[in-house]
């Protein structure tokens, strides 16, 4: 195992035990590291943007006896291969998450995801085809502005971390407080901000190379907007669920409703964008509704 490898799997082991962790390679060459925990039908969980798989920590406790549960990091993100050069806007994105499904045979998927994720769980289907069961999204990342709308903090940083020549710079400066900050702009309630995960992510975001990655991050929000084009090809039932504090508008969330074939749209009371740090009930509650 590589000393890089054994770090991570100890902060997830924290909340997971018993959780295996696994990578999968991709075809550009990296892995992806993902977490497979539980029994039954499969789930595939996708984090959000400047997250990592534990992101869903508060979730995945509760649905294990219905499902397998998948979770993983996107490519350069969290604690998979950071690879010089490699594009991180929704095209590759979306062929890593097939490439993932493909390679460990998931099939009978429900497919669900939050922001960034929840977008791609939505364009992923349309590839995985007959292999996906259905699709949970939890409040999609694709309208302007994006993550610049959760508090003026967050404009700054994000609008910083975006610009050509200084992005790495700024994206390479740890300052907790700040970064506190801005992630506690996804939320209805700040304090639902485990100090514990903050202090992960801001661990992630030393490893060499990062810096790079968060500004691409940022940076793809237009090929997420891009990718909705492919939602009226989605051929399996979707969930849309909105936190009323998530950072969409209501024409955002009615662009999508009617954009996906069949829909059904629900919402999250007092919550914002982190709706699994923030409603894990609910977000469990939601995903075993429909499940096996």
């Amino acid at each position: 195992m590589r000393d890089e490898d054994k770090g991570a799997h100890d902060y997830t082991e924290t909340w997971c035990k018993g959780g295996e962790i696994g990578h999968v390679e991709l075809s550009g060459g990296g892995r992806v590291r993902y977490l497979r925990v539980g029994s039954g039908a499969p789930l595939l969980l996708l984090h959000t943007v400047r997250t990592q798989l534990d992101h869903f920590q508060l979730v995945i406790p509760r649905i294990t006896d219905a499902f397998t549960v998948y979770a993983v990091d996107f490519p350069g993100m969290g604690w998979s291969d950071i690879v010089p050069g490699a594009s991180y806007e929704e095209p590759a994105l979306r062929a890593a998450v097939v490439r993932m499904v493909e390679d460990l045979d998931l099939t009978d998927l429900t497919l669900a995801g939050e922001s960034m994720g929840a977008t791609l769980s939505l364009t992923a289907s349309v590839e995985l085809r007959d292999r996906v069961r259905r699709v949970v999204a939890f409040n999609t990342y694709d309208f302007a502005d994006g993550i610049k709308r959760a508090n003026l903090l967050a404009r700054i940083v994000v609008g910083s971390i975006r610009a050509p020549v200084s992005g790495p710079i700024v994206a390479r400066l740890d300052n907790k407080q700040v970064f506190k900050g801005v992630m506690g702009g996804g939320l209805h309630d700040p304090s639902q901000l485990p100090d514990h995960y903050l202090d992960e992510l801001r661990r992630v975001g030393r490893r060499p190379g990062y810096p790079t990655v968060a500004k691409a991050i940022y940076r793809n929000l237009e090929s997420l907007i891009a990718a909705r084009e492919r939602y009226a090809q989605i051929n399996v039932p979707v969930t849309l669920v909105y936190g009323d504090e998530d950072w969409s508008r209501p024409s955002d969330r009615q662009a999508n409703i009617e954009s996906v074939p069949g829909a059904r749209d629900l919402v999250l009371h007092e919550t914002g964008h982190f709706a699994a740090l923030e409603a894990p009930d609910e977000v469990a509650r939601i995903l075993l509704e429909d499940g096996p």
